[in-house]
């Protein structure tokens, strides 16, 4: 199948040509049609599906054919965190260029004024996180009245960071005459019932086993000290062959930490967490993406959506705490195709958290019994001569060697990409602003009741 054959206009198949895609994946094929004809959708499908595409390309011909008004936007689109509005607003303008739709962006971490301005202008497309909509709202800057469309993303997400009560007041004050869309990985009771409460007759669409992991992915296991981790995380970097790699943290303070430690032993790596401001996260985003940093420490604010080319690794420093964000952390690598490797610290208090995650994906992650060969040991046997061929090809380039260690270390040839180490260390540090207004990572449970109750004093 062809998108030719979806039915979408002459104007967006050209966008898409332009974009360097023929054919739909699966989400998309099946999904565009119904979406042109109008009708709730619930998708189901894993990271990496192309899922976005599979709403943003029939929502353009939609509206093409109408006009905004002021403070009145006629569709919206609802994402857990910054990052993925961001990344849904790209796509937006990648595929709707040779469409005259407004469009607006609205998220925590950026200036309000900029934002109203838009609104104010009228937008065919918004484009927001739950927490700075309804604090528009509640400022009397928005209206909803005129929406036609609703596209409520990442749900199980949503659940998990405590939205769904806040996309509940905001279906409420949508029209009910709308088309609405709804896609998430997983379909647990509390997404069941909101489909229930707010979609009409909706078609549902799944492509995958709702938690399936990449078999493209080559997963395992290291069982390691908490004290440990630090020293493994280096001994891997320099050993593993990682061209690039995501290294995820279950706590802010952690990704901090770990970053400056990182940065002081050579490497050039980034941060990404929620108390970074927005224009802060996305540097840091276009920096890995550039290849000026190739090492970026994450909390799950990077696990879902972010489309990142050419990851080569997945370390998760620490086990997530829900087996759903193991799925959408290690979909960062093995992305269109390509192969990817993804590791795993666990200490000995992580079993429950082991068994959850393998129930969860059906198959059983392998436990590692070798250590990465610390830096500057001797090979344990002389690899066999190279044939022509594989001599053309460099091995992976290790860090500099510091002054005390020269004398020992054997010396190695560069590869053509990046290696994991630098041979210099960077001191600065982007800056951190905590914004209150749109929690998008960290502890992924319910709002603590006393907690709750201080937040909203």
């Amino acid at each position: 199948m062809k998108f030719a054959d979806l039915g979408l206009s002459e104007e967006l198949l050209k966008s898409v040509a332009e974009a360097g895609y023929d054919e739909p994946t699966p989400i998309q094929a099946q999904a565009i049609p119904s979406v042109l004809m109008m009708k709730d959708i619930i998708g189901i499908a894993q990271t990496g599906t192309g899922k976005t595409a599979s709403f943003v390309l029939p929502m353009i011909d939609i509206l093409a054919h109408g006009r905004s008004r002021a403070r009145m936007p006629r569709s919206l689109i609802l994402e857990p965190t910054r990052e993925l509005a961001a990344q849904v607003a790209e796509n937006f303008e990648k595929y709707g260029k040779n469409h005259n739709l407004s469009m607006a962006l609205l998220i925590g971490g950026v200036s309000m004024g900029d934002q109203i301005k838009a609104l104010e202008k009228g937008v065919d497309v918004l484009i927001a996180t739950p927490g700075r909509l309804m604090d528009l709202f509640d400022r009397g800057r928005i209206l909803m009245s005129g929406c036609e469309l609703l596209v409520i993303d990442e749900a199980d997400r949503m659940l998990d960071m405590g939205f769904i009560p806040d996309i509940e007041s905001i279906c409420s004050k949508l029209p009910a005459t709308r088309q609405t869309m709804l896609f998430s990985a997983t379909m647990p009771p509390p997404i069941k019932k909101l489909s229930d409460q707010f979609l009409n007759n909706p078609k549902y669409i799944e492509v995958s086993r709702p938690a399936t992991a990449n078999t493209s992915i080559d997963q395992s296991l290291i069982e390691v000290a908490p004290k440990a981790k630090r020293k493994l995380i280096v001994d891997l970097l320099d050993n593993e062959g990682v061209e690039t790699a995501i290294i995820f943290c279950n706590r802010k303070t952690e990704v901090r930490d770990l970053c400056e430690s990182l940065r002081k032993d050579g490497f050039d790596a980034g941060q990404i967490h929620g108390d970074m401001d927005q224009s802060s996260r996305l540097a840091e985003l276009d920096r890995f993406k550039s290849g000026e940093i190739n090492i970026l420490c994450a909390s799950d604010v990077a696990a879902r959506g972010l489309d990142i080319k050419g990851v080569s690794h997945v370390i998760n420093y620490d086990i997530p705490w829900h087996p759903d964000d193991y799925i959408h952390r290690i979909g960062r690598t093995g992305r269109a195709g390509a192969t990817g490797v993804a590791i795993t610290f666990i200490t000995r208090s992580d079993a429950e958290h082991v068994e959850s995650i393998e129930k969860l994906t059906g198959m059983k992650i392998p436990l590692r019994k070798e250590r990465p060969a610390k830096a500057g040991a001797k090979p344990a046997a002389k690899p066999a001569p190279a044939t022509t061929d594989e001599a053309k090809a460099k091995p992976a380039k290790a860090r500099a060697p510091r002054k005390d260690e020269a004398s020992e270390r054997p010396q190695q040839e560069d590869r053509p990409k990046k290696p994991a180490r630098s041979t210099k260390t960077r001191d600065e540090k982007p800056p951190v602003v905590r914004d209150d207004n749109d929690i998008d990572d960290g502890w992924n449970g319910p709002m603590p009741s006393f907690l709750d109750a201080k937040l909203n004093r």
